[in-house]
């Protein structure tokens, strides 16, 4: 008897460690009430809190529980009702019976203050259906974001423990069902939650603006995420293809949340991670970044078509047509059905072509920057795979920053080559940043607009930005202000699409050597947001064109676009470009004016767009330019050529001890201040000779430049109403009179075309929309000036003399009388030679000469220019009382 009172007391008062495995047990007499109802209910029991070791049910004394006791095997007669007859219960009434006892019981056990709601019975009554308190704390966590206290907290074990991996790794941490739940909701509170310092909804607005496009990526700053849930923004680089998966499911019921029917546009929604802040160079992945989350850089070299891949894949069986499957397709290997459910038959199997289910795929090759290559290494490349809607998003000459998945897969081929445990590496592609001019101005933010717009009204911004051209080289004006204006560009018109006229300004740099030709060059290719530098002896005609090779793999003949093609839409720079071949050159004619390319090789016959702007530098025959020879007879190029050049730009090393004092004074200060282990303190002292340059302006930074550019040429589309067609066909006849007269360079009606294309740069320059006076005189004065500079220097004086009131446009009057002050200077240098064949140290000119000259060109008061920093800065000195100036060399 004692050991059966011993087994009733053991089956009846469970441990505590038992309580979830017999719910519905009788709670026997001495177990104690539950500290929080709703914990007994969930069994969320720590296994540390296990006390002993428990009871043994299975063993040497299991039969004893199963042998008879006769005091126990009978009921109590009280509250039997053995001798009445009850009429069978109709289910209706028995359900309401039941539903009313229930209600008691619960009411009873909960006054008892034993029994928890729920325990005795299954809660999932209809009459009355209460969340538990987990459920409830989840589902406000979720909608609102609200902090829980410690409390709550203890009941989701994920919550505090999602750092503690307990000993697995990321991958298997994240894989898991718990951590993964807590995952997805903190990611989901995540993107409702957060706000950015103005307090506005971040991801709301950028939904519903992928919505409108019908777009299905979703970018996802990293740094963002970092501030907010370090533990994901901690678990994302280390298993990438995990937690995006379970991010993309978030979002997806986030984006759902918001636009019920969206998944009818989009059945997926990616995540695209954004400004990770670590860049590898191609050249530094290794074993370490395998499966990890990396952010690189390169030029796209090629990319393949779009390919459909399989996502989820559905089979035949061809011998009893069932269907098998869905089967999921991975990147890696091919997942093939073993044998068939129905009839047990081991294939063949065929693709269901109707219900499979399809990707987009496309594979592309990048290479490392040129820029970014080390001293005497060859660029390396890398495969990157395009899935989904991130194909087709950049094109071959693309710098893109590509952020995915650098994974290996095998490769045949390369086992063969290198020894079998050799694989190939891929890197699988979440998120693309072109770098080009459309991307850049989309990603310009308010601030850096509305220092451009309070820039643009600067009323002498055309003169600082040419100011800003080049600011490390002295001197040049007319070069600087060519490029800028090539730089904004003109407006290309093709009406009815019939006949197209480009809207690129070309421009020829032509003249001594040490002159910073190529230099500019360079400049231009740091600053312009898409250039190709190539040079004439190391291009060949269809390295600038395109050219025709058989594809490594398939064999057959493909199109490689050539450097005009590459620089499409941006700006091709050629330096010796008088060393090119007269075949070599021939083949840019139709680039340079109908912007595009004929191919007819290899039975590919097409056309290519090359939209681009040419900067050419050219050296004279003979390495020096003579001033005494037309520019034809200088420089080896023919005149169809010459003709596509909408501005020329004579560079002449000329002897002017006062300049070449200058400098030389802002070379060294230039090398000086840019030296790399020079500190800020040492070069106080020469910020102002550095600074200046020979513009009066100051500068723009180089930064804000780039910006200002590249918004000009996106959102500034200048029109030619107000344009004064007069001045234009005048001055056209005007100089076709004097072209013929003097047997130079041919004006063309590609001049007028280069003068409309000027003025358009120019009020694009002032982010104007129409084009004004101010424009068309400055268009012209650089027309006369590239004209007048390629003259003989016989006719040179008097043609300044026929155009000077276009040449006097937008100079400073101080500059004009500077002028004429050093030719004043030059003829009395050269009538001292002469007579005394000796230069004396002081020249003096009477004060009388410079006023007659100044007259000429309606000048009238000198006192300003006297006392002008200009005026000493080239070492003159005015004597009032003998009426003389002088010049000390």
């Amino acid at each position: 008897m004692a050991d059966s009172s011993e087994s009733l007391h053991m089956a009846t008062s469970p441990s505590r460690g038992s309580r979830r495995g017999d719910l519905t047990s009788s709670p026997g007499r001495d177990l104690p009430p539950f500290e929080d109802e709703s914990e007994g209910i969930l069994g969320d029991i720590i296994p540390d809190e296990e006390d002993g070791d428990g009871e043994e049910l299975i063993g040497d004394g299991m039969e004893r529980d199963y042998r008879a006791i006769p005091e126990l095997d009978r009921y109590e007669a009280e509250g039997l009702d053995e001798d009445e007859d009850f009429s069978e219960l109709s289910p209706g009434a028995r359900a309401e019976a039941e539903a009313a006892m229930r209600r008691r019981d619960r009411e009873q056990g909960l006054g008892m203050g034993r029994i928890g709601r729920g325990l005795l019975y299954d809660s999932e009554d209809e009459d009355d259906k209460r969340p538990t308190k987990r459920q409830r704390v989840l589902a406000e966590r979720a909608a609102d974001g609200v902090a829980m206290d410690g409390e709550d907290e203890e009941m989701i074990e994920s919550i505090e423990n999602l750092e503690d991996m307990k000993g697995h790794t990321v991958r298997e941490w994240v894989s898991m069902a718990a951590p993964r739940l807590e995952i997805y909701h903190r990611f989901k509170n995540f993107l409702r939650t957060h706000v950015d310092e103005h307090g506005h909804n971040v991801f709301k607005e950028r939904i519903s603006d992928m919505c409108k496009e019908n777009k299905e990526s979703l970018l996802v700053n990293y740094e963002e995420l970092a501030s907010r849930e370090h533990v994901l923004a901690y678990f994302l680089p280390e298993a990438p293809a995990e937690m995006l998966k379970i991010f993309d499911e978030a979002a997806k019921e986030v984006v759902l949340a918001m636009y019920p029917k969206y998944d009818r546009i989009a059945q997926e929604i990616h995540v695209r991670i954004g400004n990770l802040p670590l860049v590898e160079e191609l050249r530094s992945l290794r074993q370490l970044h395998l499966n990890q989350l990396i952010r690189t850089s390169g030029v796209v070299t090629s990319c393949t078509g779009v390919l459909p891949q399989l996502g989820m894949v559905k089979y035949n069986c061809n011998k009893c047509n069932f269907i098998l499957g869905p089967f999921f397709q991975s990147q890696n290997q091919e997942v093939k059905p073993g044998s068939c459910p129905e009839c047990q038959s081991l294939g063949p199997f065929e693709i269901n072509m109707e219900q499979t289910v399809y990707q987009n795929y496309q594979r592309i090759t990048i290479q490392e920057s040129p820029g970014k290559v080390a001293a005497g290494r060859l660029p390396r490349s890398k495969d990157a795979i395009l899935l989904a809607d991130l194909v087709d998003t950049c094109k071959p000459g693309d710098e893109i920053e590509l952020t995915g998945i650098y994974h290996n897969n095998y490769d045949g081929s390369l086992n063969m080559a290198n020894g079998f445990p050799v694989f190939a590496t891929v890197i699988l592609a979440n998120h693309i940043a072109r770098k080009d001019e459309g991307v850049a101005v989309a990603e310009l933010t308010d601030e850096d607009i509305k220092a451009i717009v309070a820039l643009s009204k600067d009323e002498r911004i055309g003169e600082r930005i040419f100011a800003s051209i080049g600011p490390s080289i002295y001197g040049h004006e007319d070069i600087k202000r060519g490029l800028a204006l090539a730089l904004f560009g003109g407006e290309a018109k093709n009406p009815g699409g019939k006949h197209k006229v480009r809207g690129d300004i070309n421009v020829l740099l032509c003249g001594d050597p040490g002159t910073a030709k190529s230099q500019f060059l360079k400049y231009i290719e740091k600053v312009a947001s898409r250039a190709v530098f190539s040079t004439g002896q190391g291009a060949s005609a269809v390295g600038l064109t395109a050219y025709v090779q058989r594809h490594p793999v398939s064999r057959e003949w493909t199109l490689e676009a050539g450097a005009l093609v590459l620089a499409d839409r941006g700006v091709c720079l050629i330096d010796e470009f008088d060393k090119m071949t007269d075949q070599d050159r021939t083949s840019i004619h139709e680039a340079m004016e109908q912007q595009s390319i004929s191919i007819s090789k290899a039975g590919i016959v097409t056309s290519l767009q090359a939209r681009c702007t040419v900067i050419a530098a050219a050296n004279p025959i003979g390495g020096r330019y003579d001033p005494s020879l037309t520019f034809s007879e200088n420089v080896d190029l023919t005149e169809p050529i010459i003709s596509r050049f909408d501005i020329l730009c004579i560079v002449r090393d000329t002897i002017d001890p006062v300049q070449d004092e200058m400098l030389a004074r802002f070379v060294v200060g230039s090398h000086i201040k840019h030296h790399p282990s020079n500190k800020e303190g040492g070069v106080a002292s020469l910020e102002e000779v550095v600074l200046p340059n020979t513009f009066d302006v100051p500068p723009i930074p180089q930064e804000l430049l780039r910006k200002y550019i590249m918004y000009a040429k996106e959102r500034v589309r200048p029109k030619l109403n107000q344009m004064d067609q007069d001045k234009v066909a005048r001055i056209y006849s005007d100089l076709r009179k004097e072209s013929m007269a003097t047997g130079s360079i041919p004006i063309t009606v590609r001049h007028i075309e280069s003068m409309i294309r000027m003025a358009e740069a120019h009020a694009r320059m002032h982010l104007r929309d129409y084009v004004l006076e101010d424009d068309v005189n400055m268009a012209i004065r650089v027309m006369l000036e590239s004209f007048i500079d390629t003259q003989k220097f016989s006719v040179m004086r008097s043609m300044r003399k026929t155009f000077a009131q276009y040449l006097a446009f937008r100079r400073d009057n101080n500059e004009l009388l500077l002028f004429v002050l050093k030719q004043l200077v030059s003829e009395q240098v050269a009538y001292q030679r002469n007579r005394y064949g000796a230069q004396q140290d002081t020249i003096e000119i009477p004060e009388k000469d410079l006023v007659d000259k100044a007259r000429q060109i309606n000048i009238h008061n000198l006192s300003a220019f006297y006392d002008s920093d200009l005026f000493r800065s080239n070492k003159f000195s005015h004597d009032a009382k003998k009426k003389l100036i002088a010049q000390r060399f």
